[in-house]
């Protein structure tokens, strides 16, 4: 699955996808597997509430952690296009800076995390019961976050070279991890909730050390001490093009904070606990789109710094067909599926009642959302970070929450549910219009 920085623009267009996607969806159904099964056992050896307390904390840790993806993300645009561009000096300058960046904006959340512990739970929707349970899981997996915000950072840039392979080696090593020690903390040694989540700190250090090991003996990109040097263009790219990835995990939160808020009002605790099912199945049945989606950026960045736009609209269309059909599986699944899915995370009689049509809900609008994924992915891979950034935040930003808001006072806990098809629907109609304006007046031959 090895793929050269030539083959980015000489290869066919479908093989490079399926060199780069097939392990980049590897690579992301482990992840996303890793964070089931983690549910399932925290659901099943714990309690219901567990899951509650664990859909809390999870948004927090990967807000922090987002600042690695988005760093990474935004200067593997950079790197991808120079390397694109024959310009190696100025991605070796970029990774650089793009290590700096990580480390030192990680650790100084983390540093805020421990300051504002209690507040920052109750914030994001532990309240009632689930706070204590989501206290006990937080602490260790703050600790681990740095290490995690520092394999998102390098997981993109691994892509960003072609080696697809091993940024899915970087995901399914501590997904075995975590699995093995969960079972290993929670059921044998009957650690609880500090269990599951010493297991999920311990997995994100297996990722960081094998990342480390790729670019010490693997990488191209061999970085030299001056590489490391603040550079302030760098740094300026770096923000404008992450800080749409930021946004995107920013908003998420946002909107993870406002769902559980409202669903404690209109549920209680059963309503935090039938989301957080809910959200650890949207992270897990996206995998194969999600990968076409992470298999797209680099070669769309690559081919449009090589000034190829007819390979870039190629990408463009291979990958939303391709993602479309993807996206049509799931929500079969989900439709046939829904109760037994259910039954795999609780035996709980009150949250088997409702959720199963709650998920249906808000798998709705799926078999469409490929191509607002890839549509807001292209920007960022060609480096346009205002239009990249606004696309990004149209479904959570622009639709979701305030659908989030106002749909519940009229239809209770349903209100919430309907709100993420209807969000799905309306960004995918906006991102159709700027990807076929930008196809039809940018992507031109000369």
């Amino acid at each position: 699955m090895k793929v050269t920085l030539e083959e980015l623009g000489s290869l066919d267009i479908k093989q490079l996808l399926i060199k780069q996607s097939v392990p980049a969806s590897i690579g992301i159904l482990f992840m996303s597997i890793n964070i089931l099964i983690d549910t399932i056992f925290v659901g099943q050896w714990i309690g219901s509430l567990a899951i509650a307390a664990v859909s809390v904390v999870l948004p927090i840790s990967f807000l922090i952690s987002s600042l690695g993806m988005a760093i990474g993300i935004g200067g593997s645009s950079i790197i991808s296009r120079a390397l694109g561009a024959k310009d190696k000096e100025k991605a070796l300058h970029t990774f650089g800076n793009q290590i700096m960046m990580s480390l030192t904006l990680a650790l100084v959340s983390v540093s805020l995390g421990f300051a504002f512990f209690d507040k920052v739970l109750i914030l994001f929707g532990a309240n009632g019961e689930i706070l204590e349970p989501a206290k006990e899981f937080f602490l260790p997996v703050l600790l681990g976050v740095p290490f995690l915000a520092l394999c998102m950072m390098g997981n993109t840039v691994i892509r960003a070279e072609g080696k697809a392979k091993f940024a899915m080696y970087a995901m399914i090593i501590p997904a075995f991890g975590n699995i093995i020690m969960d079972v290993f903390f929670i059921k044998f040694l009957n650690w609880g909730m500090f269990g599951a989540a010493l297991a999920t700190s311990i997995s994100y250090l297996l990722c960081f050390l094998f990342i480390l090991w790729f670019f010490i003996y693997k990488s191209e990109l061999q970085i030299s001490w001056h590489h490391l040097k603040p550079n302030p263009v760098l740094v300026k790219e770096i923000t404008a093009l992450g800080f749409v990835t930021f946004a995107r995990q920013g908003v998420v939160s946002l909107l993870a904070i406002i769902v559980n808020q409202t669903l404690f009002v209109y549920g209680g605790e059963h309503g935090v606990t039938v989301y957080g099912i809910i959200n650890r199945m949207l992270m897990f049945a996206y995998f194969p789109i999600l990968g076409i989606t992470q298999g797209f950026l680099p070669i769309a960045g690559y081919n449009y710094g090589a000034k190829n736009f007819h390979r870039v609209k190629e990408t463009i269309v291979k990958s939303i067909v391709a993602a479309a059909v993807m996206a049509t599986c799931i929500f079969v699944v989900i439709y046939f599926f829904a109760e037994p899915i259910v039954r795999v995370f609780t035996t709980d009689v009150d949250i088997l009642k409702i959720t199963p049509q709650a998920l249906i809900f808000v798998f709705a609008a799926t078999p469409i959302i490929a191509l607002q994924l890839i549509g807001a992915a292209y920007f960022q891979a060609v480096g346009k970070a205002i239009p990249a950034l606004l696309l990004t935040l149209t479904k959570q930003g622009f639709f979701l929450i305030p659908l989030v808001l106002l749909l519940p006072k009229y239809f209770g806990i349903h209100g919430v549910w309907i709100a993420f098809p209807i969000a799905d629907l309306l960004s995918t109609l906006v991102t159709a219009y700027f990807l076929n304006r930008e196809i039809k007046t940018k992507l031109i031959e000369y």
